[in-house]
């Protein structure tokens, strides 16, 4: 009896010390965002737990009464008690809710200049940006204008994929000085110790005969594969339910793979996902270990939400963690951009990314996907990252950026690159810069100030500018006056020091059919552009004509301009169907 009474007291006192007891709950954010992957520490335990991908926990618990702390990026940290007879519903308050608005940065700059209006296109649930053409400025009002240089290609394939679906352009998607990034046009390579070169032409302008075009093309130097720092390269990839088509994640999984043949012992490689998982996928890893890495991605898989604004900062902290200090550190955002978890809007993205600028980690944004496509959330993103944007529409592309260009895409050789021209007044009457439209927001605000760009190893810029001169030139001429002096303004990759260089453009007219091919090519993609933006500037000129000018004068070697070539003659197709829908009946 006595054994009997001793066992009930030993389990009197023992039992409630192995009761063992379930708490579960959701964590939010202030919009009532779920919030995954967020570090869960209980008080009676030494262990530590995370929210799932909706933000949701179930934790067994040895106390039906404890004390949570709750712990995310970008978040101030919360502790609490808690029941684990109620269902746990946490708000978590953003670090960043008052966050002052971000300043906007013009893609080109003409001071003391304002702005007109115009109405926002929109095409499904894909978004891009509200431009401004540039319009013809006075110089002797404003002899001086500027624009911003970058590696920018994704308006090009973009325009491409409409065309091929037989689709009318959104007028937002075309942005003329993407699009003749897109073909690297005319490439010297600079002197020993040069970073750039600098050339120049002069001619007649093919849809305006009472004005000239002016060419400028600038090249950076090319790193040879020797000199190239060592890498420490962050891919951050949308694993999230919107990228479950073949045209996104299957693709990227694809482009990715391509790319990692170009690694090398000394890079090193790590992936970052989002959507149905968050976190590290693959720590970072040697770029020789080629199995490994093509493994890892070979497993993704897509699903659940898009908390983009969790996986910029898991990213971009694995990038600090890894920093190869002289190397080049970067983080390669893939995704079509549609975040719809955490920071979701342009102005809260911008300011994301502004807080990592100064940290010499650059961004690439490789878009994909149609229908729901952000086009104007990635621009804002690879503009404030000090990186570049490019758009693939098909694994053709993808290896184009990631093979075959992987150390223009890659590797920088200069940093907030842009560019002063000065005109004289007794030579130029008015100008037009064509491309390197600004966003409407970017040219109202008064706080507005130059974007500076990066460029790429081995990159070649091609500018044109439409000039109204106060005496036309019809002939072969040459005046010892400079046309035009431009002053070059960029830092070199771990410096924050200001460079400048200055060149003269001659003042030396050449007529249109007698200036090299690569110059009217140029000219060509120029008109392509504003054909389908249907610009009043080049309304007077046919698609036939546009034909006529770019068979004359594209390089039947260069796969990309060959596809060129087709691509006007469907573009032609799909707006003369549209013009024909338009034309009036009799009755009307």
């Amino acid at each position: 009896m006595k054994i009997l009474l001793f066992i009930w007291i030993a389990l009197c006192y023992c039992l409630p010390g192995s009761c063992q007891y379930y708490l579960r709950g959701e964590i939010r954010d202030e919009q009532k965002n779920t919030l995954s992957n967020v570090i869960i520490r209980l008080r009676s335990s030494e262990y530590q737990f995370y929210s799932g991908s909706m933000g949701g926990f179930g934790i067994t618990v040895p106390r039906s009464i404890d004390t949570m702390t709750i712990v995310a990026e970008g978040f101030y940290p919360k502790t609490i008690p808690v029941n684990t007879d109620i269902y746990q519903t946490i708000i978590l308050k953003s670090r960043f809710i008052s966050a002052p608005k971000p300043s906007t940065r013009l893609m080109s700059m003409t001071k003391n200049l304002s702005p007109e209006m115009r109405n926002r296109w929109t095409v499904g649930a894909e978004t891009y940006s509200s431009l401004l053409e540039n319009p013809f400025i006075p110089t002797e009002k404003y002899p001086e204008t500027g624009f911003a240089i970058n590696i920018n290609k994704a308006s090009y394939s973009n325009i491409r994929r409409f065309i091929n679906m037989e689709n009318i352009v959104p007028p937002d998607a075309i942005r003329p000085e993407e699009m003749m990034n897109y073909f690297n046009i005319h490439y010297v390579q600079p002197g020993r110790d040069s970073v750039f070169t600098y050339q120049s032409m002069l001619s007649s302008c093919p849809w305006n005969a009472a004005h000239e075009l002016l060419f400028l093309n600038i090249c950076a130097k090319k790193a040879t594969l020797d000199s190239i720092p060592p890498a420490n390269l962050v891919f951050l990839i949308d694993v999230s339910g919107s990228m479950d088509l073949p045209n996104r994640l299957p693709l990227l999984k694809s482009a990715f793979s391509l790319m990692i043949n170009n690694l090398r012992q000394i890079d090193t490689v790590s992936i970052v996902v989002y959507g149905g998982v968050n976190g590290v996928w693959l720590p970072p890893t040697c770029g020789s270990e080629k199995k490994k890495i093509l493994e890892s991605i070979a497993q993704l898989e897509a699903g659940g939400p898009t908390p983009g604004e969790g996986g910029i900062r898991a990213a971009y902290q694995l990038a600090k963690s890894t920093f190869i200090k002289g190397g080049t550190n970067r983080v390669i955002l893939a995704t079509d951009g549609d975040f719809n978890v955490g920071q979701q809007s342009e102005d809260e993205l911008n300011y994301l990314i502004k807080t990592y600028r100064n940290a010499e980690i650059y961004l690439t944004c490789l878009g994909v996907g149609m229908g729901n496509y952000k086009d104007s959330k990635l621009e804002v993103l690879a503009n404030q990252g000090k990186g570049n944007f490019a758009y693939l529409d098909n694994e053709k592309e993808a290896e184009k950026v990631l093979m075959e260009e992987f150390s223009q895409t890659v590797y920088a050789v200069a940093k907030e690159a842009y560019i002063d021209i000065r005109f004289d007044p007794d030579i130029v009457k008015n100008y037009r810069l064509i491309g390197f439209d600004n966003k409407l927001r970017a040219f109202q605000d008064s706080s507005n100030e130059m974007q500076g760009g990066e460029i790429g190893s081995g990159h070649s810029l091609m500018a044109l500018i439409e000039i109204d001169p106060v005496e036309l030139e019809t002939q072969d001429a040459s005046h010892p006056k400079p046309f035009a002096r431009l002053e070059m303004h960029y830092q070199l990759p771990g410096e924050n020091k200001n460079r400048e260089e200055e060149y003269d453009a001659p003042n030396v007219f050449m007529p249109f059919n007698e200036i090299p091919a690569y110059y009217r090519f140029s000219a060509s993609v120029a008109l392509f552009g504003g054909l389908l933006k249907k610009s009043s500037y080049t309304q007077k000129m046919t698609w036939d004509e546009l034909a006529l000018l770019a068979r004359s004068s594209y390089d039947p070697m260069d796969v990309s301009q060959a596809e060129y070539i087709l691509l006007i003659d469907k573009a032609k197709k799909i707006y003369h169907k549209e013009k024909k829908k338009k034309k009036p009946t009799a009755g009307e």
